[in-house]
């Protein structure tokens, strides 16, 4: 009988021994990992704005991080509170973690409207006047819809070499 119970009471004692040590290991936050500054930073719902470069941007895209930005007309908004639209597997998924400004213009959400995080920024000069209409009433929603958390600024590093 002894040969039973010594087992039970070994793997008892090893899965109290797990919880107990396993207990203190801290969750890693993806957000600090991929973005140092908001280290030691806590989370309490106020909006932060900063700038951010298309590298930058391209983070928060409901993958890599649970957030999701987008930038319209140089200003980022925080648009995960519509995550069924803008998230994973959304209609408006293609924009998420980009400047979404030429294929809100558009009225388009195919990738090729849709600037990489290697390019420069869209100056959207060669935009039509009724392109340019489009584009701000995208962005009057945006305003009245999303915090606005930042600006789209040029990466210091990025030259026309690189494309």
């Amino acid at each position: 009988m002894d040969y039973i119970v010594i087992p039970i009471v070994l793997l008892i004692f090893l899965y109290s021994l797990k919880n107990i040590l396993l207990n203190n290991v801290r969750h890693v936050d993806v957000e600090v990992e991929i973005d140092p500054e908001k280290s030691g930073e806590q989370d309490d719902g106020a909006t932060v704005i900063r700038d951010f470069t298309p590298r930058e941007l391209s983070n928060y895209n409901g993958f890599d991080l649970e957030k999701i930005y987008i930038a319209v007309k140089g200003n980022v908004y925080d648009v995960s509170k519509g995550r069924q639209f803008y998230g994973p597997s959304g209609p408006y998924s293609n924009f998420a973690g980009h400047d979404a400004s030429r294929g809100l213009a558009l009225n388009s959400f195919e990738t090729e409207h849709v600037r990489g995080w290697n390019e420069p920024i869209d100056d959207l000069k060669d935009l039509t006047d009724i392109e340019r209409e489009s584009l701000d009433k995208w962005e009057g929603m945006f305003k009245g819809k999303y915090p606005c958390v930042g600006k789209l600024v040029a990466d210091p590093d990025f030259t026309e070499k690189h494309v």
